[in-house]
């Protein structure tokens, strides 16, 4: 965005929906006494909302994008608020986890339909290599610090991550970019 001064290809819901990820985990670090969880997600929440200013400055239609900021900071304030007010202190630490949990395995989940897109067209462009070995890396790490201190909230959201990111590998493998052909050869 900063390079090209657009937002141009470039999707606004993503950054939303991983701001609302840290916003949870930080949340759920914070409630858990988790110096790791609270680290990690405070420094993503905080570059999120700098990528989410940084897309509203380069954006030429605001509304739409103001609008979505705002029906985040509502879905937050909502979420603390149910929380902290209706939830007992007793089943707050677990429901927030399974919340996480759920969110967290919707994104993970959520690039299948650009896998199915792949097949088809017999082609990884829609995909990214860097960002799928990100995910690896990522949900990895967390699923083995989840095994690591016995938290099922945090090691089951992120398998699906790791598994997510093997299949997008194998595409990678399979449908290798020289193989790409935007045309099907003539018969001989």
């Amino acid at each position: 965005m900063l390079a090209t001064k657009s937002v141009e290809n470039i999707q606004f819901l993503p950054f939303l929906t991983t701001d609302a990820n840290n916003v949870g985990w930080l949340g759920y670090g914070c409630l858990k006494g988790d110096g790791t969880l609270i680290t990690v997600n405070a420094i993503g929440a905080a570059l999120q909302t700098l990528y989410i200013l940084v897309y509203l400055y380069y954006s030429p239609a605001k509304r739409p994008v103001l609008l979505q900021i705002l029906l985040l900071l509502a879905v937050v304030v909502t979420g603390c608020g149910y929380f902290a007010l209706l939830v007992d202190t007793g089943t707050r630490l677990g429901r927030l986890g399974l919340f996480c949990s759920v969110f967290t395995i919707t994104m993970y989940l959520s690039p299948l339909a650009d896998l199915a897109k792949v097949v088809r067209s017999k082609s990884t462009r829609c995909l990214s290599f860097p960002l799928t070995v990100t995910t690896f890396v990522a949900s990895s790490s967390w699923t083995l610090y989840g095994l690591q201190m016995h938290d099922p909230y945090i090691t089951v959201p992120n398998v699906p991550g790791v598994v997510t990111s093997l299949v997008r590998f194998w595409l990678f493998r399979w449908y290798r970019t020289g193989q790409d052909r935007s045309y099907s050869p003539l018969p001989a």
